[in-house]
C-alpha cells in the first residue's frame, strides 16, 4: 500500500480522499492555495503545503508546485480528485516521470479518452455502441461534410474533439446553417481548447444521460458497478444524480456493462472510470469516458457497498482487482443532490461566511461536504459546497428521505440552491422517473 499521498485538490473531494487514506493507514499531504488555508482537510491532513495564490492557474493547476510538494514531503503518490488536473495527460506523465504514482489511469488512456474522436474510435473497436456520426474528424471539404450530415439525418450536432463542460458544441437543424456552424464551432474549439478539431453526430432530441461506473486494474481484470442516471442538468452541468437508473432492466444493465468492461480490458485501463451514454428508445449511445472519480460516485457506493476511492488506492498500489463481477450486488436506491453556493433562481454565485451550519441525519442519509460554521466560501472556485445523498430500499423511500434531509439542512449566511433541489425532488415527472437531459431547463424556462 502507498505510504503517503498528496491530495492535489480542494473542497469535499479532498476531504473524501483524506478519509479513504486514513482508513487504509496512508499518511496525507494537503496542498492548498492561499485562499484555502482553513479548509477542513487542510486542518486534518498529516502535513500541508501552500502551493500558490488563490487563482487556480497559480495553485491547483501549478504542476511544478504540486510535484515539488510531493518531493519535499517524501510522498509516494498523488491523487488528483476530479476537475483541475485530474484528466490532464501531461500532468499524469509528469507525476510518473518524477518517480511518483499517479492515482488514476496511465497518461495514454487519459489522452485517448480526452480526444472525443479518438475515444469514439476506441469504443467502436471495443464494440461499445456509439451515436451515428462522422466516424472521425471533419475535413475542409464542404460537399463531403454536407453529404455526411444528410446521411446521418438532421438534426445533427457539431462537437469539439477536445471539448467539455458544455462548450464547443452546436446543434444544426437544417443544411442551410451547417457550414457556418462547423466554422463557428472550429473557431470556438481553437479558442477554448487549443484544438480546432470537430466532428459530427446525430442529435438525439429527448435522451437521458446514463453512465456506467467501472473499476479496472490494468492487469486484465475489470468490473462494472452498474449505472447512474444524471439526466437532471442545467447547461450540461449535472444537478441531481441517482442509481440505479429508473427503467433500466438488469439484462440491459449487464449487456452494456459487459461491453464497458471489455473496453477497459482492451485499453489496459487502470483505475476508476465512467462511460457516459445518451439513452433513448431503449438504446445506449456512447458520448465520452471520464478517466477519474466522478462527483456522483457516492450513489454507486451506496447501492453496491464498494468504496470507489479506496479501490483507486488499492489499484494504484499495484494490487489486482479485489472483486469479480459476480461479487457485485446492486441493492436499494440512492439519490444525490449537489449543494451549491448560488441563488436558486438567478444561479449567481454566493461566496461569503457561513454563520450557521447544521447537517441533516437519519437512516440512509450521507453528507459529503467540507463546510462548517465560520467557514468562508471563497469566490475563486466552483460553487459546489457539498453533496447530500439519500439511500432507501427502493426509489420512493430514497425520495422521501431526500426531501426530509433537504428540510433539515441549515446553511445560513450565504445563498444556496436548496430551494431548487426541493422543487426538483418534489417534481411529479421526477418522482416517476420520466425526465430527460432537457427537462430541467424547460422547467426553469431557460
Amino acid at each position: 500500500m502507498l505510504d503517503k499521498v498528496v491530495i492535489a485538490n480542494r473542497g469535499e473531494i479532498a476531504l473524501r480522499i483524506l478519509r479513504a487514506c486514513r482508513e487504509l493507514g496512508i499518511k496525507t499531504v494537503a496542498v492548498h492555495s492561499d485562499a484555502d488555508r482553513d479548509l477542513k482537510h487542510v486542518r486534518l491532513a498529516d502535513e500541508s503545503v501552500c502551493i500558490g495564490p488563490a487563482r487556480s492557474d497559480q495553485s491547483y493547476l501549478n504542476v511544478p508546485a504540486i510535484i515539488s510538494a510531493a518531493e519535499v514531503t517524501d510522498a509516494v503518490g498523488i491523487h488528483p480528485g476530479y476537475g483541475f488536473l485530474s484528466e490532464n495527460a501531461e500532468f499524469a506523465e509528469r507525476v510518473e516521470d518524477s518517480g511518483f504514482v499517479f492515482i488514476g489511469p496511465k497518461a495514454d488512456s487519459i489522452r485517448t479518452m480526452g480526444d472525443k474522436v479518438a475515444a469514439i474510435e476506441a469504443m467502436q473497436k471495443a464494440g461499445v455502441p456509439c451515436v451515428p456520426g462522422s466516424d472521425g474528424s471533419l475535413g475542409d471539404n464542404d460537399e463531403e461534410n454536407m453529404r455526411i450530415a444528410r446521411e446521418i439525418g438532421y438534426p445533427i450536432i457539431i462537437k469539439a474533439a477536445g471539448g467539455g463542460g458544455g462548450r464547443g458544441m452546436r446543434v444544426v437543424h437544417a443544411e442551410g446553417s451547417l457550414l457556418n456552424s462547423i466554422s463557428l464551432t472550429k473557431s470556438e474549439a481553437g479558442s477554448f481548447f487549443g484544438n480546432d478539431t470537430v466532428y459530427m453526430e446525430k442529435f438525439l432530441e429527448t435522451p437521458r444521460h446514463i453512465e456506467i461506473q467501472v473499476l479496472s486494474d490494468g492487469q486484465g481484470h475489470a468490473v462494472h458497478l452498474g449505472e447512474r442516471d444524471c439526466s437532471m442538468q442545467r447547461r450540461h452541468q449535472k444537478v441531481v444524480e441517482e442509481a440505479p437508473a429508473p427503467g433500466i432492466s438488469e439484462e440491459l444493465r449487464n449487456e452494456i456493462g459487459e461491453r464497458c468492461v471489455e473496453a477497459c480490458i482492451q485499453m489496459n485501463y487502470r483505475g476508476a472510470g465512467t462511460f457516459e451514454f445518451l439513452y433513448e428508445n431503449g438504446h445506449f449511445y456512447f458520448i465520452e469516458m471520464n478517466t477519474r472519480v466522478q462527483v456522483e460516485h457516492p450513489v454507486t457506493e451506496m447501492i453496491t457497498g464498494i468504496d470507489i476511492v479506496k479501490e483507486q488506492l488499492y489499484i494504484a498500489s499495484g494490487e489486482p482487482l479485489r472483486m469479480k463481477q459476480s461479487d457485485i450486488k446492486i441493492q436499494g436506491h440512492a439519490i444525490e443532490c449537489r449543494l451549491n453556493a448560488e441563488d436558486s433562481k438567478t444561479f449567481l454565485p454566493s461566496p461569503g461566511k457561513i454563520k450557521a451550519y447544521h447537517a441533516p441525519g437519519g437512516p440512509g442519509i450521507r453528507v459529503e461536504s467540507h463546510i462548517y460554521a465560520g467557514y468562508t466560501v471563497p469566490p475563486y472556485y466552483d460553487s459546489m459546497i457539498g453533496k447530500l445523498i439519500a439511500y432507501g430500499e427502493n426509489r420512493d423511500v430514497a425520495i422521501a428521505r431526500m426531501l426530509g434531509a433537504l428540510d433539515e439542512v441549515i446553511i445560513d449566511g450565504i445563498n444556496t440552491n436548496i430551494a431548487l433541489q426541493k422543487d426538483i425532488i418534489s417534481d411529479s415527472a421526477f418522482k416517476v422517473g420520466q425526465t430527460n437531459i432537457h427537462y430541467l431547463e424547460k422547467k426553469l424556462g431557460l
